[in-house]
């Protein structure tokens, strides 16, 4: 009965970080012609280190400069007009570590929604491509910009981390109820 409740405890524990294990680019929601602050956060759940990670940046954002990330060396990939389309940063991503690397990006000038594909590269050459659909198992981040940035990727976030909490304190109440006594 102890092993059923620690495992319930447990598996409460990880579907929420499960749910957030993929590439997602900061912030979910941006106002239109904004001079945003990006950030690409890309955690490492495989058991080799990540060395590589590559974005593709969307048409309708003009990406203008990068912040340096000590340990990373970031490559921008231009077009043949001299624009950057894309980056790839190289380093040394342990396992079990997450990197966050921000960029500066001009919005466009109407409504849209932006969709940042990433490719994550391990040391054992196995490669993960973040360019899915939103139900896929390997979803593209996207930036929802407005008129007005709204929260709602935001409110969405916080949605289910207080689902995911709710659903860790609920498991956490039913492995510490005490055991029916066998009589």
């Amino acid at each position: 009965m102890l092993r059923r409740r620690i495992a319930v405890l447990v598996l409460s524990l990880l579907v929420p970080v499960a749910a957030f294990a993929h590439a997602v680019v900061y912030p979910k929601a941006s106002t239109t012609g904004a001079y945003e602050r990006y950030v690409l956060r890309v955690p490492n759940e495989r058991a080799s280190a990540t060395t590589k990670i590559e974005i593709r940046f969307p048409a309708a954002a003009e990406v203008i400069s990068f912040e340096d990330v000590t340990g990373w060396v970031v490559a921008p990939i231009l077009d043949s007009a001299e624009r950057i389309v894309g980056a790839t940063w190289a380093g040394m991503l342990p396992p079990q570590r997450f990197i966050e690397l921000p960029f500066i990006a001009v919005n466009p000038k109407t409504p849209t929604q932006l969709v940042w594909p990433v490719t994550q590269t391990y040391a054992n050459g196995e490669r993960v491509d973040w360019s899915g659909s939103p139900d896929s198992k390997a979803p593209a981040s996207t930036t929802d910009v407005g008129a007005s940035a709204t929260a709602s990727g935001d409110r969405t976030t916080t949605v289910v981390a207080f689902a995911a909490l709710a659903l860790a304190l609920v498991a956490l109440g039913i492995s510490l109820r005490p055991a029916p006594s066998r009589a």
